[in-house]
């Protein structure tokens, strides 16, 4: 077979086949055609020297916001994606179905890399998220749609991978489980998955995890006070264990304010770990505390979680969310996805929602990615 594309002498991660010993990586027809050492470059074949990196498919943010233009809170996928290495990003919940065609047809269809999105139960999606308008839209019970919600992602299966709804104080006001409610019927008349936010009480996280389903995705898992899965003695609410003993999953989701490392350190020394790690970043936290999705998952490297522990809930886990097998993975036939990553040592300041900072002295650095089989670029110094 001749190949397009060879990352050649790397150290591969691929949590997915259990996988790290340095190899190449060789790319075909836009997807991964074979993983080993001493892959033979053809006449055609473009090779890169990745022997001073690390690689690992194509990184996945499960929590984005980037339909950039059309909602306040978003950034452009493609400016975030070239710092994180990013081949995926999954937006959540900025579009709702009045206005799901323009994020398809000017975001989705036009990024470099790929974007999948869950779909909002609110008609308008996050439409009022700045510093100097903050309106929960599920708030108001008259921006339910549920039929239109399901009526858009059934005919945008290729792109939509679930419903997404917002609740706590700040997002649903007093509005109660009942979005919630309403957006579990839509994604069970759908046969999809859904996202959950969580945000200050009520409704409180139990009452949330209670009503989800497995497969659903419970995001700003590791939370701060209040509404935080660790107990004041430091262990794991007996709720949360059995959400999880049932098949829901926990998300990181870190944004402005829904990650804290108090909450981390109590969890990870209960050996609960996320089931997957992403930013949220939007246009209020991409300055800090979340940045991306690199500094995102360094944080947890920081706190004790081994590297491919951190890859494997940043690819091959976040596609099992999505119930996408052909992302996260190296397998032959899969998506043509990869990130080259470093681990740098030193000094590094990291920050959570509420102000503490941690030094950790490893940082996850990304020096670029392949999409589809092709490279893609190297990011912006």
């Amino acid at each position: 077979m001749d190949f397009d594309l060879i990352l050649k002498g790397g150290r591969v991660v691929d949590p997915s086949q259990k996988l790290d010993a340095v190899c190449d990586v060789a790319f075909a027809g836009g997807k991964v055609a074979k993983v080993g050492p001493g892959l033979a470059a053809g006449p055609k074949t473009v090779v890169r020297d990745a022997s001073k990196y690390i690689v690992t498919p194509g990184l996945i943010d499960l929590h984005t916001h980037v339909y950039w233009g059309g909602t306040s809170l978003s950034v452009s996928a493609d400016e975030l994606c070239r710092i994180s290495g990013v081949t995926t990003s999954v937006d959540t919940g900025s579009a709702g179905p009045g206005n799901f065609a323009g994020f398809r047809k000017h975001v989705i269809e036009t990024s470099s890399v790929r974007i999948l999105a869950y779909l909002h139960i609110s008609f308008a999606g996050i439409y009022a998220f700045s510093n100097t308008i903050m309106v929960g839209e599920s708030e108001d019970m008259r921006l339910m749609a549920p039929a239109d919600a399901v009526r858009v992602a059934d005919a945008n299966r290729d792109v939509i991978v679930g419903i997404k709804v917002r609740v706590g104080m700040h997002a649903s006001g007093t509005s109660g489980t009942a979005p919630l409610d309403m957006a579990l019927e839509v994604a069970e008349e759908l046969g999809m998955p859904l996202m959950a936010h969580i945000d200050h009480p009520p409704p409180s996280y139990e009452e949330v995890i209670a009503r989800l389903r497995p497969g659903d995705v419970l995001t700003h898992a590791f939370r701060p006070f209040p509404n935080s899965p660790a107990t004041a003695q430091g262990t794991v609410k007996k709720a949360v264990r059995e959400a999880r003993d049932r098949g829901v999953l926990f998300d990181i989701g870190h944004g402005k304010g829904s990650f804290a490392f108090k909450t981390a350190r109590a969890m990870l020394a209960n050996g609960f770990m996320p089931d997957t790690i992403s930013s949220d970043v939007h246009a209020l936290c991409i300055e800090g505390p979340a940045f991306e999705q690199v500094t995102t998952m360094s944080k947890f490297l920081c706190l004790g979680m081994s590297f491919n522990d951190v890859v494997a809930a940043s690819t091959i886990n976040a596609a099992h969310a999505l119930k996408r097998p052909e992302l996260g993975t190296f397998k032959p036939g899969s998506a043509g996805d990869a990130t080259l990553l470093t681990i740098d040592e030193g000094s590094f300041d990291y920050v959570d929602v509420v102000g503490e900072h941690v030094t950790g002295n490893r940082k996850i650095t990304s020096h670029g990615a392949v999409v589809a089989g092709k490279w893609w670029t190297m990011p912006k110094a």
